[in-house]
């Protein structure tokens, strides 16, 4: 008997739960494509083709953002319609507690939730990953500057000298300094013109200082100098802004790029604390289960469906809210990675736990 319960609200959940997200997928579309084709206004060069594309390839990103929005609310339809239709009181009748029919959701939750980090987050990141790059290239006219792999970096910079290709083997950690620099100079052209060799390389205000250089000209004699000074319109802010977004990496990439930065000696703060926010999802929608049960079985008992909504907005609206505080807390080293990402997930479920305990239990 309690396998069949089980089976009938998992079936009445995943309906609910498909039909909410492909409404949300269609709302949030029509925004996206009213923003796109707001901004290619005054581009002739982007037809409605790519306005088209450029929108469903955001989609995917954008909908990311609202999975628990998704999870929360169809938790609340699919109780409210069963206590409405008094299915729920003749499933406490045959000695079914709350939390006995909760469990078939709350699992379905953290399934859901463990299939959006491993596949659907690769599939949004790659599509995401394509759109950035469209958008530079159409909007802002600016490609990426920065690639990191694992012998070290290299750095992409023109400026009036013409077009410079530094490598380096890695990182200093307290300000930007490049170890092992080999800096690879091109004309206007991009004909080959020489390189430099250098023990380090420091970003000052404007330049390049190259340490111990060993400047090799195409035609000309070796020298050396010590400093160095490259031009560049490199500053901190430029460069960090170069990496590769967390959002734009798969939850299967993201371990050995994080690896991959700490070894160059770049910080990974901003992808660590987006891959523990990821792996925190399963339990941060089966918490959203518990908050949506706590208010539509206590709504549906004592009337109300207009209340039962409002409350369910406004704690969904909270816990986003404080999942972005905890997420920019994290991002300011104020508190450890850990704990910015898994907190609002922990919080969550205790507090869905205890209202449930309160409202059902007494």
């Amino acid at each position: 008997m309690f396998k069949t319960i089980y089976r009938y609200i998992g079936r009445q959940y995943l309906t609910w739960f498909l039909t909410l997200l492909l409404i949300l997928v269609g709302i949030i579309t029509l925004f996206e494509f009213i923003e796109m084709s707001r901004r290619a206004s005054d581009r002739p060069e982007i037809g409605l083709l790519l306005t088209l594309a450029l929108t469903a390839l955001k989609m995917p990103q954008t909908v990311e953002l609202v999975f628990h929005f998704t999870v929360l609310f169809s938790t609340m339809f699919t109780f409210w319609r069963l206590s409405r239709n008094h299915e729920l009181v003749i499933a406490r009748a045959s000695g079914v507690s709350a939390w006995q029919f909760l469990a078939p959701v709350v699992i379905i939750a953290a399934l859901i939730g463990g299939l959006k980090i491993t596949a659907v987050n690769p599939v949004s990141s790659a599509m995401y990953d394509r759109y950035q790059g469209l958008v530079d290239r159409y909007f802002s006219g600016e490609t990426n500057l920065l690639e990191i792999s694992r012998g070290g970096l290299w750095l992409r910079q023109r400026n009036a000298d013409g077009l410079s290709v530094l490598f380096a083997e890695g990182a200093g950690s307290e300000e930007l300094v490049l170890d092992g620099v080999v800096v690879f100079l091109f004309d206007d052209s991009e004909r080959y013109r020489g390189r430099i060799d250098a023990d380090r390389a420091t970003l000052r205000d404007g330049f390049w200082e190259l340490r111990n250089a060993r400047i090799r000209m195409a035609g000309e004699p070796g020298r050396s100098a010590d400093p160095y000074r490259l031009a560049t319109d490199f500053t901190p802010q430029t460069i960090d802004d170069s990496f590769a977004a967390p959002q734009t990496m798969s939850f299967w990439v993201l371990p050995d790029f994080i690896r991959t930065l700490e070894e160059t000696g770049f910080s990974s703060l901003r992808h660590r604390l987006h891959y523990q926010s990821l792996l925190a999802q399963p339990l941060l929608l089966a918490s959203m289960v518990l908050f949506g049960a706590a208010f539509s079985l206590r709504h549906s008992r004592r009337g109300g469906t207009l209340p039962m909504l409002i409350a369910g907005v406004s704690t969904g609206f909270l816990l986003f809210i404080a999942q972005d505080v905890m997420y920019a807390l994290g991002l300011a080293e104020t508190i450890p990675v850990i704990m910015a990402a898994w907190t609002p997930a922990l919080l969550s479920a205790l507090i869905g736990s205890a209202m449930l305990l309160h409202f059902e239990d007494g």
